[in-house]
């Protein structure tokens, strides 16, 4: 596959559509037995409260993939993105309710680069509060 977004139609500035990913317990249950993480606070109030959190929280590797899904979805091609960072900020509180939480990604072309690559910065915030800092990929568009 190759990106469905072409390097010569994008410009700094070119924001990518946002998206809304929601997350509950069972979301979380469910990546906890994919990735092997089964860290207490990931699923156990109780534990989570004890050790000073809020509630318990989405894993942080969750958040980072939920975010790249708005570059992902935008090239057409997971293949596309060359390399990926952030730094975690506040973790995502998923309550045990009929809700849950909600990740909320944007995302624009902060710079063109060479060799037909762009860098997307995201902005990824759950409950109005930022989640992940300095959120970056380098993507390589056809």
């Amino acid at each position: 596959m190759t990106a469905k977004v072409a390097y010569g139609d994008v410009e700094v500035g070119t924001e990518l559509p946002a998206q809304s990913f929601p997350v509950d317990r069972a979301t979380l249950v469910r990546y906890a037995g994919a990735s092997g993480d089964f860290n207490p606070i990931h699923w156990n109030e109780k534990f989570a409260k004890e050790v000073g959190l809020p509630d318990v929280i989405a894993h942080g590797m969750f958040t980072m993939a939920e975010a790249i899904r708005v570059v992902t979805d935008w090239t057409g091609d997971p293949g596309a993105v060359v390399e990926y960072g952030v730094r975690f900020t506040r973790p995502v509180v998923v309550p045990n309710d009929d809700q849950g939480a909600v990740i909320e990604v944007s995302g624009k072309v902060a710079a063109k680069l060479d060799d037909n690559t762009v860098r997307v910065d995201l902005t990824a915030t759950s409950g109005g509060q930022k989640v992940l800092g300095m959120s970056r990929a380098v993507v390589r568009l056809g």
